[in-house]
């Protein structure tokens, strides 16, 4: 219905899908003005880091396309609104991530494809045939990892009613921290975003493996390939927060 009612007006649809590409792009054009002033950041150099920006914008732009649309669940807390949800023969979860589905976001996929292909257009990599699996593996365990990051966040609403900023926190927040390399962060923030939050299964440790770089932490190289494993137990664990977060739900009793 939401895709329908999107392409009703082709050409407000083709602004705004144009509008979330420009936006997304100026994130990398601030990266790009960084290396106009130095060669490399943290020891990677442009097309490296244009790497782990890609890895990171197609992962994250294929979730918010998914279930993106989990931040509103506090909005539906406060005004009451999810009940109606709750009487439809249909998961709960699935209504809540199909609500306003905003194909625009489609934009800041494409944005992100770009530039990983620019980026591995420049890049000489050793490409095996486990090199070759590894990247469409990491994009889908990537997705799979941020989808579970928005639901666990819209799990954490259920308690706090008003926490979107929060959600985003760690989900835009997330994608933005994974742009950068690991090694300009301090090695306790690396240690809590790969044991923690697994984030760095997005793309640090895939993109360490891939271009031979050693991971700050010392793992091995085969800790790249526990990716799908990682988003299996990540999704595992958001969907008990989320069955423990709609078994809390009480009405607003308007």
């Amino acid at each position: 219905m939401w895709i329908r009612s999107t392409m009703a007006y082709r050409a407000s649809f083709v602004m705004t899908t144009f509008g979330s590409f420009a936006a997304t792009f100026f994130d990398f054009v601030a990266i790009m003005l960084m290396f106009s002033r130095v060669r490399a950041l943290g020891g990677w150099t442009l097309p490296e880091v244009a790497f782990l920006y890609g890895l990171s914008a197609v992962s994250f732009g294929l979730a918010d396309l998914v279930i993106g649309s989990m931040d509103r669940l506090g909005k539906r807390l406060r005004d009451g609104t999810l009940d109606a949800l709750l009487v439809r023969p249909a998961p709960i979860l699935a209504q809540v991530a199909a609500d306003r589905f905003a194909l625009r976001r489609l934009g800041r996929v494409t944005q992100g494809s770009l530039v990983l292909g620019w980026a591995l257009s420049r890049l000489d990599v050793d490409w095996s045939v486990g090199r070759l699996l590894l990247m469409p593996v990491a994009l889908v365990a990537g997705c799979g990892i941020f989808c579970a990051v928005f639901v666990a966040g819209a799990a954490f609403q259920f308690v706090a009613q008003d926490a979107a900023e929060v959600q985003n926190a760690f989900t835009y927040g997330g994608t933005t921290l994974l742009q950068y390399p690991p090694t300009v962060f301090g090695r306790e923030l690396v240690r809590g975003v790969t044991f923690v939050l697994p984030l760095a299964f997005v793309n640090w440790l895939p993109a360490s493996y891939l271009l031979g770089r050693p991971y700050p932490l010392d793992l091995p190289g085969w800790m790249a390939w526990t990716t799908p494993l990682v988003a299996v137990g990540c999704c595992a664990l958001a969907g008990l927060a989320w069955r423990a977060g709609l078994r809390s739900y009480r009405s607003t009793g308007s």
